[in-house]
């Protein structure tokens, strides 16, 4: 058969599996996720006909709430790697079955990432100088110029190796490893690459000490190996439930093991971070006191959500550190819920805004998201879900039905 009628019947037969055949809770799904979708949208619209006043950033805080979510996300798409790690380069076969899952988040998040960048501009038509080769990027000087190379570089190597395993797959045939495994290992270093080039965007600002630390890039790294991997465990227990695909709990036990690890380093590393300003006791601890307290006699409004970020991540810790807890559906789901929420307000909130406050001048701006802003972020969450969604969808009928099934690992 002609390979352009190959690639034409997979993406019109992987297209029906995405929207048919699915259960009434599959398409209520779908039909919540392009709800907030369409809010999103109009969302941006009153932000793209006023500008980014209808926000509640301002000068002294210039990146908020979206910029936020980039950096959450762009840990969530590194944490692949700690799927790919033990099974390409240790060959373990329990884990090897399930790391396209990893790489399909992988997409969502930086699909979403270029979304939340795209939303914080004000001149969102130059979006397009974000794409190397077809945009002007000043390389080599420019951190943010890196940072879009090493993003469309990743999204472009899991979207490849997904949709080929895929095609394959649907095809019948096997895949050729000469093509997938050099590929997944060069994902590797890309993934460490993306949220390392992302710490450097801060901790290169001379002029923020509260981000001006050499342990940012491994605090962002370790934050990153806990909240991806709490995902993909509840990802995977829901398709247990709902479909053929059997992933071994070993597997399951095992990613939890290694977030346990990850979230040890995570919480030290943020420790030492505290402990050093604290002791010092320079001019500079004034951004961990609007951080945990508040400045000139008035109270933080984010104080609240650091405190609950840093509970959160003290009682995930336990829960995973303890293997009876860890290997105990209950308690694991909650630690995963926990976890992520726990790095979604570390990035979103507690890395950013105390970064600006004080500003240069000294002066301080109570800076919370307008509810154009959250809803802006519900309508790119919602575009992430809903492509992960379509993806999982798709992967599920063809790599693991047993009329299908192919071996792809």
């Amino acid at each position: 058969m002609n390979p352009l009628v190959k690639v034409k019947n997979f993406v019109f037969g992987t297209g029906r599996m995405a929207f048919l055949g699915g259960s009434p809770v599959y398409y209520g799904w779908l039909l919540f996720l392009l709800i907030l979708i369409c809010q999103g949208l109009l969302a941006y619209s009153h932000q793209f006909q006023l500008g980014l006043i209808s926000t509640g950033l301002r000068d002294s805080v210039s990146w908020g709430f979206y910029i936020g979510n980039f950096t959450f996300l762009v840990g969530v798409a590194a944490a692949a790697v700690l799927l790919v790690i033990p099974a390409y380069l240790y060959n373990w076969k329990p884990i090897r079955e399930v790391v396209i899952f990893g790489e399909m988040l992988a997409v969502a998040a930086i699909v979403m990432c270029l979304l939340f960048v795209c939303v914080d501009m004000g001149r969102p038509d130059r979006f397009w100088h974000l794409f190397p080769i077809i945009g002007h990027m000043h390389l080599p000087s420019s951190i943010m110029a890196w940072d879009a190379c090493v993003l469309n570089v990743y999204l472009i190597i899991n979207l490849f190796v997904a949709s080929y395993l895929i095609y394959c797959a649907y095809n019948g045939k096997k895949y050729n490893p000469k093509i997938v495994v050099p590929l997944v290992i060069l994902s590797i270093p890309m993934a460490v690459s993306i949220h390392t080039v992302t710490a450097f965007l801060y901790n290169g600002m001379a002029s923020r000490p509260y981000w001006n630390s050499a342990i940012l890039a491994p605090r962002f790294i370790a934050s990153a190996f806990c909240s991806g991997p709490a995902l993909l465990l509840i990802l995977f227990q829901i398709l247990r439930k709902v479909s053929d695909f059997d992933i071994k709990d070993e597997a399951i036990q095992k990613v939890a093991e290694y977030m346990a690890y990850a979230m040890v380093l995570n919480l030290f590393l943020y420790g030492a971070e505290v402990f050093k300003e604290y002791y010092s006791n320079t001019h500079h601890l004034v951004h961990y006191k609007y951080l945990f307290s508040g400045l000139h006699g008035q109270t933080s409004p984010i104080a609240v959500y650091a405190w609950m970020s840093l509970a959160f991540a003290v009682i995930a810790l336990v829960i995973f550190l303890i293997p009876k807890l860890r290997m105990t559906p209950m308690t694991m789901n909650i630690g995963c819920v926990l976890i992520y929420f726990s790095v979604y307000i570390e990035k979103g909130i507690a890395l950013i805004i105390p970064g600006y406050t004080p500003d240069t001048l000294g002066q301080v701006y109570r800076y919370v998201p307008s509810m154009t802003e959250v809803r802006v972020a519900m309508g790119v969450f919602g575009i992430g879900f809903l492509i992960f969604t379509l993806m999982v969808k798709v992967s599920v009928a063809i790599l693991f039905s047993p009329d299908r099934k192919v071996a792809h690992a």
